[in-house]
């Protein structure tokens, strides 16, 4: 299977022009042997989490929406978290610096005492074995190392090419790639 990339970036290449994954960025939460999962953080919906888990609102970074996670199961609800500085993870293992996986059948307030911010993902990506590691050889995506700020972003909509930006050499320039390359 090679490295597990779990904690790192998947960022979709100008190449990649499945409608769900167009510029994408994926946190990956669990990569091994039995395949890969992860969450797009990227794709802001126009649903608050106000009107979807009440509750967690006052703890939800900004925009305090709920995100497209991926296709699969659209109605599950991945929440990420940062926990606060010192804090142990009681059995959370974090993914990428403070970031961990939250268990959203806890009380809010009490993860409060825990945690600093959380973001909420409808759905999440899933790749059977083989699978990520074909569509990484074939050029679907790039594999960069992922910032807790990524996780958080309050722009979601520019995080492909702030990813992409902060790369070395080659990578970087992938930043200025046009939305539509036959304007260019």
């Amino acid at each position: 299977m090679g490295m597990s990339q779990t904690g790192r970036l998947l960022v979709a290449t100008p190449a990649l022009d499945d409608p769900p994954f167009e510029r994408a960025v994926i946190l990956l939460l669990d990569h091994d042997e039995d395949g890969a999962l992860g969450v797009v953080l990227n794709r802001a919906s126009a649903v608050t989490v106000r009107e979807t888990l009440e509750g967690w609102e006052d703890l939800v970074a900004d925009p305090p929406v709920l995100f497209g996670g991926g296709p699969v199961e659209p109605t599950a609800v991945v929440a990420l978290g940062r926990a606060l500085a010192g804090v142990a993870s009681d059995g959370f293992s974090p993914i990428v610096d403070n970031v961990r996986l939250v268990d959203l059948d806890v009380d809010p307030m009490l993860a409060a005492v825990d945690l600093e911010r959380v973001r909420l993902f409808a759905g999440y990506a899933g790749w059977a074995p083989g699978q990520l590691e074909d569509e990484i050889d074939q050029g679907a995506w790039f594999t960069v190392d992922a910032q807790e700020s990524d996780v958080f972003t309050d722009d979601p909509e520019a995080l492909w090419r702030e990813v992409l930006a902060r790369q070395p050499d080659d990578l970087r320039m992938m930043a200025t790639f046009p939305d539509d390359p036959t304007m260019n």
